[in-house]
């Protein structure tokens, strides 16, 4: 049976996006991020004109998603959570593939990406309708 981490892990390898948390001046924020998983690690791209990715990357961050929106009928609900140390990533050309397209436009101003690489030291995970595992 895989641990919680790898369980999340592979659970957000079913999704596109997520947020992740952490805190600016004190003050808790939540920074939505498009994702990919690739080694145990979970990629993030988000727009850089936020400035989200600068209070992330050197700091321990939470990166949760879920499918509560796209369960097909009789498939469980999952929400997820990683835990890690993120920094700046620099993405190869095959992860900038994987990533897919990005948005032209953010809030209105061209968009620019960040990257940032989570490396999850521990995960949580929570199923409803008393599934013990993904359907």
């Amino acid at each position: 049976m895989p641990s919680d981490e790898q369980l999340a892990v592979g659970l957000l390898g079913r999704t596109a996006y997520g947020r992740a948390a952490t805190t600016m001046r004190a003050l808790p924020i939540l920074a939505l991020a498009r994702h990919i998983v690739t080694d145990g690690r979970v990629l993030l791209r988000m727009p850089r004109s936020w400035g989200y990715h600068q209070v992330c990357a050197g700091s321990v961050v939470a990166y949760g998603a879920d499918n509560l929106t796209s369960a097909r009928p009789g498939e469980s609900l999952w929400t997820v959570q990683v835990v890690g140390r993120c920094e700046a990533h620099e993405p190869s050309a095959a992860e900038l593939e994987r990533f897919g397209p990005a948005p032209s436009r953010v809030d209105g101003e061209p968009f620019e990406p960040a990257y940032l690489s989570v490396d999850p030291q521990f995960g949580t995970v929570h199923f409803t309708d008393g599934a013990t595992g993904p359907a």
